[in-house]
């Protein structure tokens, strides 16, 4: 296991601004979304703009992960994820909601999701998750990966290459008529292989106008989560793994959530349209 020091808050610098060209989600600038009242079903012009959103996203991560290595700080992979954004003429979808103050999520080590980019340093052997969603044309798109910052241990390299194949895995069992709880079961099945904990209290999410339309995805066996997948729904699935337990602590700036037991922890996430015969990838660069 890494002899990694544990992650504390670092210095955050201001927000950052955005032209006033580009078309703004509603939430901005409110405490919280208007909650969504439309279909978790979307025609295909939307799922056609979602693609746009996607691949914008998936994009901006990329060129934010080029960036990672030691002595880098997770402040700088947002500004470079924030600019390719606005250069194509999307709203990091992060930015304002619900009042969080940066435009990707960059979760380090022991930090499962909703890390805040500030003045930390990151150094040899962390793994980084970066999380970032664009939202443009009126729809987001929402991706995440883990990186690995340098020479990183062998645990952790496995950690982070299962939970990508637990994501690829869970996307070849989405089909038409289908429970959504099919997804956690084959995530949570693969993992227990390896003894791993499946996070449980953070979710995959329906995405289409809304960042966060209220339809659950669990990456665990939900005897609760019984909807029928359809051709035409859009969700992320986005499997949260650990080293240890799956039980977590918040920070003070109510966001960033740790594993109890400081263990590591990975993820990787994809938004998806259910097709007729299975799954589309929205998300890809």
């Amino acid at each position: 296991m890494s002899g990694q020091s544990l992650l504390v808050p670092g210095e955050l610098t201001p927000v950052r601004s955005v032209p006033g060209n580009i078309r703004r989600p509603e939430y901005v600038g409110k405490p919280a979304p208007t909650p969504y009242t439309g279909p978790e079903i979307q025609d295909a012009d939307t799922v056609e703009r979602m693609r746009v959103a996607g691949r914008i996203a998936a994009q901006a991560m990329g060129e934010a992960a080029k960036l990672i290595a030691p002595g880098v700080t997770t402040d700088e992979l947002d500004r470079v994820a924030h600019e390719f954004m606005c250069d194509h003429g999307a709203y990091p979808s992060t930015l304002g909601y619900r009042g969080f103050p940066k435009s990707l999520c960059a979760s380090l080590n022991e930090v499962i999701c909703h890390g805040i980019p500030d003045s930390t340093v990151l150094r040899d052997g962390d793994i980084v998750n970066l999380d970032v969603t664009a939202y443009i044309n009126g729809v987001h798109g929402d991706n995440n990966a883990t990186y690995l910052c340098g020479d990183v241990d062998e645990e952790s390299r496995l950690l982070v290459e299962r939970t990508e194949e637990s994501l690829n895995r869970a996307i070849k069992a989405v089909r038409p008529g289908r429970q959504v709880n099919v997804i956690g079961r084959v995530i949570e099945s693969y993992a227990k292989r390896f003894g791993y904990g499946v996070v449980r209290d953070f979710t995959g999410h329906g995405i289409n106008s809304s960042f966060h339309s209220g339809l659950i995805i669990p990456h665990y066996d939900s005897e609760h989560a019984t909807t029928v997948m359809k051709p035409g729904m859009t969700f992320t699935i986005e499997p949260m793994l650990t080293l240890g337990t799956h039980d977590y602590d918040m920070w003070d700036d109510g966001w960033t959530v740790v594993t109890k037991d400081r263990r590591r922890t990975a993820q990787f996430e994809h938004t998806l349209v259910v097709t007729e015969t299975g799954a589309e990838i929205l998300t890809l660069p």
